[in-house]
């Protein structure tokens, strides 16, 4: 762990195992922090901030950051089959969507805005009893941040918290999901080898223990809490930091819908309607697990999408032909296959998968899945499963389909497919979601806000907006003379 710009073990000595997830094979151990460790580094984030200049030293900040930077890259290789070997992801995903699309902006988007963001802007002097006051808005740093990952795409998740929190002056405790820490800990040895970033500026606690994430929460030496997770977690942690008013964003759960208009392009869209439900075996938030789809075609999309969901290749995630790995652990794997019976005893129609894999005798996998017959009322079209699972549901006209794809408590993404962009144009404007793909074009950078409505979460990751939620703004009234 690193704490307190040291590399330290568990104060208690103990340590639990890294699961491969494809192999079921121990790949290592790693430090289990405790609650002493977890206020050693909360102690040292708010030594940190309260005492160093590293809040107001933009150039310091800069600095730092592109040395982080730099550090990741030397070791590129390494953290591409560390991903690979503890989280299942597929060699071909790692590249496209997780290390490579992170490492290209996920730090130098933010060290950017440090130079470019108004950190500061004038007012219009007002008059006040005779007396001239001048006024200026000035934008801090909120303090300190305690940043909790998830499993499924931790480094990519990790670099965008800590990019802008520590670009915006802020410190950090991370808590990295106990599923997959290999990545952080990396991280942590980079920080405190390769960087100039001072003690306690970051610090990385790693645990089997999910209450250190809760110490997190409640610590009144906390500011804010930068969570990405599961929208029951996110539902506690609102509990958890309501008597100390943290600032919290939360970016939860989703059970997007792509819907496939009257006239959609079929032969690319059925495809790439499979390849997004088992891209990493599901396990994404955002994912299109709905696919929603005319009437007049239903017969013929259900049987199109189970033959390409039949194609789909899966297996070991170091094969580079292989699209779809494992899911993260043997909970998962029993959840998953819990909402295939959950789905069959509702009345849906099985239509391909639903079984593990019989040519699979280890690893946490789930054959590629498609139900039809979906009522959106049932839970399989309701809950989010993070499996391989696509759920089929007729629609009658477009307005039928926007109350469907509406029809959810999460609202974090969409897809709508037409041959006419301007007609999805339309629709994606009438859907109650944070991010929509034309033909799946997907606008996802370190650029471009990401996060949903309603039960989907709470502030944006990435972009300006992002950059935003990590600053607190100050107005000044000055004596009209003062410049």
């Amino acid at each position: 762990m690193l704490i307190d710009g040291e590399l330290v073990p568990s104060s208690s000595g103990r340590v639990f195992d890294n699961l491969n997830p494809a192999t079921e094979e121990i790949i290592g151990e790693v430090a289990d922090g405790t609650l002493a460790d977890a206020d050693l580094a909360i102690a040292a984030a708010r030594r940190a901030f309260d005492t160093t200049d590293w809040s107001t030293n933009h150039e310091l900040r800069a600095r730092a950051l592109l040395q982080l930077q730099d550090a990741l890259e030397s070791e590129r290789d390494l953290f591409r089959q560390e991903l690979i070997d503890e989280t299942g992801m597929p060699r071909s995903l790692v590249g496209s969507a997780h290390l490579d699309a992170t490492l290209e902006d996920g730090l130098r988007y933010p060290v950017g805005l440090i130079r470019d963001f108004a950190w500061e802007r004038e007012l219009a002097p007002v008059d006040k009893a005779g007396r001239a006051v001048a006024r200026r808005v000035r934008k801090e740093a909120v303090g300190v941040v305690g940043a909790i990952v998830p499993w499924n795409v931790p480094l990519e998740v990790t670099l965008h918290k800590l990019g802008q929190a520590l670009a915006t002056g802020n410190t950090v405790v991370l808590k990295p999901a106990p599923d997959t820490p290999f990545n952080a800990t990396r991280l942590a040895r980079l920080v405190a080898h390769k960087t100039d970033i001072p003690a306690g500026v970051l610090n990385v606690v790693t645990s089997s223990d999910h209450l250190i994430g809760e110490a997190l929460v409640t610590d009144p030496r906390v500011d804010m809490i930068s969570f990405t997770g599961s929208t029951a977690t996110g539902r506690r942690i609102a509990e958890k930091a309501a008597p100390t008013l943290k600032r919290l964003f939360l970016e939860l759960g989703g059970k997007s819908a792509h819907i496939l208009l009257d006239d959609a392009d079929l032969d690319v869209q059925v495809p790439l309607a499979a390849r997004w439900v088992t891209a990493h075996a599901g396990q994404g938030c955002h994912l299109p697990t709905r696919l929603l789809a005319p009437r007049t075609r239903y017969d013929e999309i259900v049987a199109r999408v189970a033959a390409e969901m039949e194609q789909i290749p899966y297996g070991d995630p170091n094969d580079p032909e292989v699209h779809m790995g494992p899911v993260i652990s043997t909970r998962q794997h029993e959840r998953v296959l819990g909402y295939l019976r959950i789905g069959q005893d509702e009345g849906a129609r099985l239509v391909t998968g639903g079984r593990r894999p019989a040519h699979l005798d280890k690893g946490y996998f789930i054959e590629p899945t498609v139900f039809a017959d979906v009522d959106n009322a049932m839970r399989i079209a309701q809950e989010e499963i993070f499996g391989p699972v696509l759920a089929v549901i007729p629609y009658d006209d477009e307005d039928d389909a926007v109350r469907i794809a509406n029809d959810s408590p999460y609202g974090l993404a969409g897809n709508i497919s037409s041959t006419d962009p301007e007609r999805a144009l339309r629709v994606a404007n009438r859907l109650r979601v944070g991010v929509a793909r034309i033909n799946s074009a997907d606008p996802y950078a370190a650029d471009a806000p990401f996060g949903g409505y309603k039960q989907s979460g709470l502030g944006r990751q990435n972009g300006i907006e992002g950059f935003e939620q990590y600053l607190q703004t100050k107005t000044l009234g000055l004596p009209g003379d003062v410049r």
